[in-house]
């Protein structure tokens, strides 16, 4: 299985985590919210749902109505068919196997695309492992912010001013993810201290 596919099973159960839902409206939320699934097909979609209901993860619920209502929730008329019907709702083994995924801090969770959608679900996901996954994302990013400085460097020698603008705004955008994981490190860090309190210790007033 590819990376892209593992982490298209990580946001499906993610989402059904939170409520059931039809293919249809299944593909919208991944489009609207994980960006790395904007232009998702149903051609992909289905197929993984179908592995999903094959390893047990998942179950189909034969339901008329959408799982969730409003503006635009129904399916189009091309794609009201049998399979349009059917809700998907994760199984009890399928939340123990997301559970799994997002409490793995290894260097995938924190590379492009990978790293957003991990961080979707991280209200899921364990202190200790949130504040790894943090810190291990900060920690690519400095190397890569080293990188684009000495590319930068290299094309202000040879006085490509356009070339120099577009790697200086990559560098600006790159060094602005790492102030903000800088500030949910520290967030993170105070709270794991706050948990960690006596709830008996007086406080400072």
């Amino acid at each position: 299985m590819g990376r892209r596919a593992e982490v298209l099973e990580l946001a499906v159960l993610g989402l059904l985590h939170e409520t059931p839902m039809h293919g249809y409206e299944l593909r919208k939320r991944l489009n609207s919210r994980l960006g790395m699934f904007r232009a998702l097909s149903y051609g992909t979609l289905y197929p993984a749902l179908k592995t999903l209901l094959a390893k047990g993860w998942i179950r189909e619920v034969d339901g008329a109505q959408p799982a969730s209502s409003g503006p635009g929730s129904p399916p189009p008329a091309a794609l009201a068919t049998r399979r349009a019907r059917f809700v998907y709702e994760i199984t009890a083994d399928g939340k123990e196997h997301f559970q799994s995924l997002v409490a793995e801090p290894g260097p995938e969770a924190w590379e492009d695309g990978t790293f957003d959608v991990h961080f979707a679900f991280f209200a899921r996901t364990d202190a200790a492992t949130r504040l790894r996954i943090l810190e291990g994302r900060r920690m690519r990013l400095q190397e890569r912010v080293e990188g684009v400085r000495q590319q930068v460097a290299r094309t202000r020698e040879r006085r490509d001013g356009y070339t120099l603008e577009l790697q200086r705004h990559g560098l600006e955008s790159v060094e602005r993810e790492v102030r903000w994981l800088d500030e949910l490190i520290d967030t993170e860090r105070a709270s794991n201290m706050t948990h960690l309190d006596d709830p008996d210790k007086p406080r400072r007033p």
